[in-house]
């Protein structure tokens, strides 16, 4: 299960940040996607924020619609992915931002 976004872990140099909307059907794809992600890793990779309780995070980060994985790195926000398009494609992501976790112990 995805970590729920808090303000002290919105302060995080290094995040993947899935933004979404309860009634949002593309919203509903796209978090599959990101859960399969986890239970293959077994670990929590992603924060999860909903995005209408946190407005102004939304307008100062120019977050244009959901579902966005916002990608934050060094301080700095890296990314904002708005087509998920498949788990593949978020694993292209994964191996540049997040290459741990295909480091094999």
């Amino acid at each position: 299960m995805m970590q729920t976004i808090t303000k002290e872990t919105l302060e995080q140099e290094r995040m993947l940040l899935y933004i979404y909307t309860p009634f949002c059907g593309t919203c509903s794809v796209a978090r599959a996607m990101l859960e399969k992600i986890e239970a293959v890793h077994q670990e929590d990779i992603f924060y999860e924020m909903n995005a209408s309780l946190y407005p102004d995070y939304m307008l100062n980060n120019k977050v244009e619609s959901v579902p966005c994985l916002l990608i934050k790195e060094g301080n700095q926000i890296k990314e904002k992915v708005y087509a998920f398009q498949s788990t593949g494609n978020i694993y292209r992501y994964l191996m540049e931002y997040k290459p741990e976790l295909f480091v094999k112990n």
